[in-house]
This record gives structure tokens, C-alpha cells and sequence, in this order.
């Protein structure tokens, strides 16, 4: 698996909806996060089943981000925070086949844990300071060919990322790179120029 990772962001949701539309149906989306901040818990019901039918429809993977009780719900993936529960958890309670990610920082260590309790994808990062979270810094690329070298399961990047900076992240080793506004930033036909020259830019870069 490689390709982009596309994170949901706080759009108001009949928009959001649209630009998701765009991306999956014009080109590939290797997996869809659905992560909504500022959404109440009983306004993401009706948000999650359709993206959640949305993603069946184009064989695109569906994780939920940092919430397992939600994923066990709906019986899709979940990707989890190194304080949002347990890796061998969501191995045991989620249907078989489903992504299970964990993110890891800067640490191999970490990730050979994830990979050790069953996490199916790693990530790293952030790759470069970005607005959601100016906080985290950048961790550089070395990580990820260590990672690259040493595992398995698919190798995410995340942070800062945009289709200018990327070739040599994806270069180093990420399978997947991990997007908000880079795509979900843009208009509606915005999103769907952008989404295609992250195709493009993985077609011509190797991992």
C-alpha cells in the first residue's frame, strides 16, 4: 500500500463531503482518516456512516482518528496516539483486514512496539512544522529510511506536507504521506488538480 493519506478537516460537512467526493472519484485516495475537532460526538454519526459508505464505494481504507470505542462501532480502522489506548486492543476488538496505525513520534523504539502489538502501519512525525500542530517540529528524514529499512508494514509520514516538498520524503521511505490542507485547503476543483498531482507525484517517485 502507498499513496496519499488524506486526514478530514474542520469544513463545514456538506463541503467537506463534496471535496472527499472529488478526490476518491477522479483519483487515488490510499486511505481516508476521519478526524472532525470541532464536531459534538452526536454530529459525527451521520458524517462517519457516509464517509464510511463513501469509502466502500471507492475501495478506499477508513480509519478513525484516536478513538477506538468509535471505530469498534462502525467497524472500521483506527489510528492512535501514543496516549490513546492500546495497539494489541484494537488488534483484538476490530474486524480483521481493517488498518490499525500508531503514531510514533520520532522513535523507532515506538514503532517497533506498534509493529510488535499488531499495528499494520507506522507513522512519523511531523516531517515539517504545520498549522494544526505548530508545536511538534520536524524530525527530519532519517527516521523514516531507518523505518523504511527495518519494517515490514507501511510507513507514514505527516506534517507539512505538500506535492513541492515530498519527493524526497517519499523518497526516504514513505509508503504513505499524510495530508490536511495541502488538498482539503483548496476549493473544490482545487482539490481535484491537487489530489491528482499526488498521484502523479508518487507514480514518479519510488519509496
Amino acid at each position: 500500500m502507498r499513496g496519499l493519506y488524506l486526514i478530514t478537516n474542520d469544513d463545514p460537512i456538506e463541503l467537506l463531503l463534496a471535496k472527499l467526493e472529488g478526490a476518491m472519484a477522479t483519483y487515488d485516495v490510499a486511505v481516508l482518516q476521519y478526524r472532525r475537532k470541532k464536531v459534538a460526538k452526536e454530529d459525527q454519526a451521520y458524517e462517519i456512516e457516509y464517509m464510511k459508505s463513501m469509502c466502500a464505494q471507492y475501495k478506499v481504507p477508513f480509519v478513525i482518528n484516536d478513538d477506538l470505542e468509535t471505530a469498534v462501532k462502525y467497524g472500521v480502522g483506527v489510528h492512535l496516539g501514543q496516549g490513546d489506548g492500546s495497539v494489541a486492543e484494537a488488534v483484538q476488538r476490530l474486524p480483521k483486514g481493517v488498518l490499525i496505525g500508531r503514531s510514533c513520534n520520532n522513535s523507532i523504539e515506538l514503532a517497533e512496539q506498534a509493529v510488535a502489538d499488531g499495528a499494520n502501519y507506522v507513522a512519523f512525525g511531523a516531517i515539517f512544522a504545520t498549522e494544526t500542530k505548530p508545536e511538534a517540529g520536524n524530525i527530519g528524514l532519517e527516521t523514516l529510511k531507518q523505518a523504511k529499512e527495518k519494517f515490514d508494514v507501511p510507513v507514514c509520514a505527516i506534517g507539512g506536507l505538500t506535492v513541492e516538498n515530498s519527493a524526497e520524503v517519499i523518497e526516504a521511505g514513505a509508503d504513505f504521506c499524510a495530508v490536511i490542507s495541502d488538498i482539503l485547503g483548496r476549493s473544490l476543483s482545487g482539490v481535484t488538480v491537487r489530489t491528482q498531482e499526488w498521484a502523479e507525484l508518487f507514480s514518479a517517485h519510488k519509496a
